[in-house]
């Protein structure tokens, strides 16, 4: 039970200037990402296309990127979030990252060979994905744990309704290209630059005024201490049942969520729907993501958040099943809204109550290893879509894989709640 001033800390809605700067960091990265699961996979199908590669096998391919960004990140992260807890390293691994990613971004204007342009699209989502491992930590920083679902909630709020500024900008440019007397490659290069800009632009605040107040010192050999520091995380974290399970139930359930974003629009195009209407779908489901990540903040002042999580992981597999069948345009529409009203809420809520169980010191590290099952993780899905999807030849019988990670996870996530209470 809560005693007053806890829950008036709880129920305080007035976001502080800090928690404001680090929220604006998901309105600048969620552009790109945006434009992950919307422009990049339509412009990558054009360039398959044009070098004689088929639907299924395009599918293929961008899944196989995707899980080698994956991959790549699930190896140097928890190595990168550990050198990260050490005074005065978070904000400079921070920067860092987030240029890759934003250098990258722009980069993507340049290949005409689809090739060179998924190297770059990696390199660029490596960028994207360490950036967070460090974003996700500075929660402890920037704000208490009684406001973590709070604040949390409210970055991918703000994120989703925040980048559809630079992505319907770009998506005017792209669709009408030839009334504004440009070449689509043109378009792509001014789209990719504008959300490049705006990533860069609003991340600003944070880089100027955080500071890392959870830290370890400095050793002499900060390399080498990183990864023995993680090498007794990594220890411990097998005596502490309650994390273990908690990271292993989230290794399927979120790899389940981000299947679904990275997949959303290639599975679309490879079942031939059409691409200015899977576009807008995904825009609403951006603009629908906005208020239900809030009101799932709300909710998680009244409800425990394993609950809501129970809810979101739910809701999630029933989208999965649904998918399994889609082949018309409308049912695309339905599954954008539907996504829209979960994906927030279970990011957020799974971010925060992570954070709260974790040693606030040690952020950087164990948030390294968060993301192993998490984005690091999603290899996993992608992967497993793309080979079933080849073998069968049916795009829909690669999806009906992501129903099964999410009973997975519900399952697992039911042992964690219990041990954690």
């Amino acid at each position: 039970m809560q005693d007053g001033a806890e829950m008036e800390e709880i129920m305080k809605t007035k976001l502080t200037k800090m928690e404001k700067y680090w929220i604006l960091y998901d309105v600048g990265n969620s552009a790109f990402i945006l434009l992950v699961s919307t422009i990049i996979p339509i412009y990558f199908n054009s360039l398959a296309e044009a070098a004689g590669i088929s639907s299924t096998d395009y599918l293929a391919y961008w899944g196989y990127a995707a899980s080698v960004a994956t991959v790549i990140v699930a190896l140097i992260g928890p190595v990168f979030g550990t050198i990260a807890d050490t005074r005065n390293y978070k904000k400079p691994l921070f920067a860092l990252s987030m240029m890759v990613g934003v250098i990258g971004c722009a980069a993507l204007s340049f290949p005409a060979s689809w090739v060179v342009f998924l190297a770059v699209f990696v390199v660029a989502r490596v960028g994207y994905s360490t950036s967070l491992i460090f974003y996700d930590s500075m929660l402890v920083d920037i704000t208490s744990a009684k406001r973590m679902d709070t604040v949390s909630s409210n970055g991918y709020a703000w994120g989703y309704i925040g980048s559809c500024i630079p992505f319907v900008i770009s998506l005017v440019v792209v669709l009408m290209n030839e009334s504004i007397g440009i070449s689509m490659g043109t378009a792509m290069m001014i789209a990719f630059f504008i959300n490049a800009a705006w990533w860069l632009l609003v991340s600003i605040p944070l880089l100027k005024n955080y500071e890392q107040k959870h830290f370890v010192e400095l050793p002499k050999h900060a390399v080498g201490e990183a990864f023995r520091r993680l090498g007794r995380t990594l220890s411990d974290i097998k005596g502490q049942k309650n994390i273990f399970m908690y990271l292993l139930a989230f290794f399927f359930f979120i790899d389940g969520v981000y299947t679904i974003i990275e997949m959303a629009t290639a599975y679309g195009e490879a079942l031939g729907l059409d691409s200015t209407g899977l576009l807008l779908a995904l825009l609403v489901t951006q603009i629908v993501a906005f208020p239900f990540a809030l009101i799932f903040s709300v909710f998680s002042k009244r409800y425990q958040t394993d609950r809501l999580i129970k809810v979101c992981i739910l809701a999630y597999t029933c989208i999965a099943l649904f998918a399994i069948q889609l082949d018309k345009q409308w049912e695309f529409w339905f599954l954008a809204v539907m996504v829209g009203m979960f994906q927030g809420a279970i990011q957020a809520l799974s971010r925060s109550y992570f954070a709260k169980i974790i040693p606030a010191d040690k952020t950087g590290e164990y948030f390294g290893i968060y993301d192993i099952c998490g984005k690091g993780a999603s290899f996993l899905g992608t992967t497993l879509v793309g080979l079933v999807s080849q073998i069968t030849g049916k795009a829909n019988a690669g999806v009906a894989v992501i129903a099964v990670l999410f009973v997975i996870g519900f399952v697992l996530f039911g042992k964690a709640a219990k041990l954690n209470q």
